[in-house]
């Protein structure tokens, strides 16, 4: 897969990020160090221990790294997760962590395509 069809699957733009990333390599970089990151398993596990301020800041971190790489199909999800917790209360709903976590597997799986 190339990074343009990432991107597509990404739901994102590449010439958008490669803008900003300068090259393949950066975006390689920087997308492959997104599979270490560890917000979206920080999400779940605050979530689990009714810890709203730790799951906030674990999906705002999530929401602002996908903003920046251009994965928009997980940012949307990221983004509507971060507002559910904003108030540091959990108005979260299956649906929206549902959405969050296919597109975040969808997102691993398109990268580790690449």
């Amino acid at each position: 897969m190339t990074l343009e069809e990432c991107y597509r699957a990404l739901g994102g733009s590449y010439s958008e990020v490669l803008a900003r990333l300068i090259d393949d390599k950066m975006i390689t970089k920087y997308l492959n160090k997104f599979t270490e990151d560890t917000s979206y398993r920080d999400i779940f596990a605050a979530l689990e221990n009714n810890d709203y301020e730790t799951a906030f800041r674990a999906a705002h971190t999530l929401k602002g790294i996908c903003l920046n790489l251009g994965l928009e199909n997980l940012y949307k999800a990221a983004y509507k997760v971060t507002e559910a917790l904003r108030q540091k209360t959990d108005e979260t709903t299956p649906e929206m962590l549902d959405e969050l976590k296919s597109s975040y597997n969808s997102s691993i799986l398109a990268i580790q395509q690449l």
